[in-house]
């Protein structure tokens, strides 16, 4: 065998990396604190991305520089621009916002998706506890964008199935007693979120969930099943032909408008930008 061969077939048949350390459940708890009040679908989609960390930030350069493109148009464009990411990374396209916070934060991403590759069940009890308190407390509560279940299971769903918000909170707020005087309707701001019809489907929006009393998560209507193995290829249960594409990848169709300093601090403070202002560049 050619050496060149011989050190190829030598990787392809190395064992996977050990795993990382269980880490354990004060850890766990610190590490889900931002995610943890999301709605179940889109919690659903940002941890199957997170097990890809590494593609997080070129799909979030993409979605900040294709941010007003929406609905079938991104669809589309998303299809038409032949990305080379993993499906679960092409699901969060939609939320540049939610790539641009874990782009931000690479070790913090890298950690949850090797968390819920080892640990999905100890995540998702660490994920009930925060919402537990955040419940007790006063601040997570049905209003006219999230429905919260009562129980055994806290689960948060879109009022509206076609509309995910994504909620901005103070993790070092919504966990803890409120201080006297403190209004704790005003803690949790879900003002800003995406529209998600059936242009997303094909990437399992629509049958995303948790079975929490099983421990699974549910992406497009099958159980996610990746376990710690980074170099092996995860084969997604999706029925439409959604993929990630390898080689050279076709010109840029689109023009490229990243957000402005405006249109990247709304969604931060939980808010909808006030307009699309890359149209008023042109």
């Amino acid at each position: 065998m050619l050496p060149a061969l011989a050190a190829l077939h030598a990787v392809a048949q190395a064992p996977p990396p050990p795993p990382p350390p269980l880490l354990p459940p004060a850890q766990l708890d610190s590490l889900v604190d931002r995610i943890a009040l999301y709605p179940d679908p889109l919690l659903a989609q940002v941890l199957a991305a997170a097990t890809y960390y590494t593609e997080i930030p070129d799909a979030a350069r993409w979605a900040d520089q294709h941010h007003y493109l929406t609905g079938q148009a991104l669809a589309n464009a998303i299809q038409a621009d032949q990305l080379p990411w993993d499906p679960s990374v092409q699901a969060l396209l939609p939320f540049p916002s939610v790539l641009d916070m874990m782009a931000s934060d690479p070790g913090w991403t890298q950690q949850i998706g090797a968390a819920f590759m080892t640990q999905q069940q100890d995540v998702m009890d660490a994920v009930q506890r925060r919402r537990a308190l955040a419940r007790n407390y006063g601040y997570l509560r049905t209003n006219a964008q999230i429905v919260v279940s009562g129980g055994p299971y806290i689960t948060i769903l879109p009022a509206n199935p076609n509309f995910i918000v994504v909620p901005a909170y103070d993790p070092a707020v919504v966990f803890f007693p409120p201080r006297p005087g403190f209004v704790v309707g005003g803690a949790i701001h879900l003002g800003f979120g995406i529209t998600i019809g059936a242009f997303f489907r094909p990437w399992g929006w629509g049958y995303n969930s948790f079975d929490w009393g099983r421990h699974v998560v549910v992406i497009n209507n099958a159980p996610w099943r990746r376990a710690w193995d980074p170099g092996r290829a995860y084969v997604h249960p999706y029925a439409a032909p959604v993929r990630r594409f390898e080689g050279v990848r076709p010109a840029e169709a689109h023009r490229l408008y990243e957000r402005t300093p405006a249109e990247r601090e709304a969604p931060r403070r939980g808010e909808r930008a006030p307009r699309e202002e890359h149209r008023e560049r042109r």
